[in-house]
């Protein structure tokens, strides 16, 4: 991994982790799952999985670490893992596919982090179906933010595999 990758994926986690806490006050409503995604789709699986464990350690140090730390590591890497492998199959992904997996990624995520009601308490169905509503509106921030960032991101991206490709004609 270059030091250039380096620092763009640096600079993707501190926009996840000031945009997850800007929105903090609206609950489960952040740029961190779009990010994630955008980064997986372009740049990879690894990288996606290294920017959602930067982003959780870091935003956490701000918001709270507890035992849903683990669990939210866990969705946003199997979320991002499954973005890079959807990046490396399709060449060019359909932006209303990439909106609508974003869509989804809210209610996996929501799927995933009640699995830490089920570890410290055994109940799961009543704490998810308790959490739909969060997690729709987890699922409908997702949609909006891979809208807003899309753009922004698409071409920093681009600049990135500019710049990788010129780095490799002069060696």
């Amino acid at each position: 991994m270059s030091t250039y990758k380096l620092t763009l994926l640096a600079l993707l986690a501190a926009l996840a982790v000031a945009g997850r806490y800007a929105f903090q006050f609206i609950p489960n409503v952040q740029p961190v799952t779009a990010i994630i995604i955008l980064t997986g789709i372009f740049l990879g699986p690894l990288s996606s999985l290294l920017l959602g464990i930067l982003t959780v350690f870091l935003s956490n140090m701000l918001l709270g670490m507890g035992i849903w730390t683990i669990w939210q590591i866990i969705a946003w890497c199997l979320i991002g893992l499954a973005a890079g492998g959807i990046g490396m199959v399709w060449k060019k992904v359909p932006f209303l596919f990439i909106i609508l997996f974003s869509v989804f990624s809210g209610y996996f995520y929501g799927f995933i982090i009640s699995l830490t009601t089920y570890q410290v308490t055994g109940h799961f169905w009543p704490y998810y179906l308790a959490g739909l509503p969060f997690d729709t509106a987890h699922a409908i921030g997702n949609g909006v933010f891979t809208v807003l960032l899309y753009p922004l991101l698409h071409v920093l991206f681009r600049k990135y595999a500019k710049n990788r490709f010129q780095m490799k004609d002069s060696q």
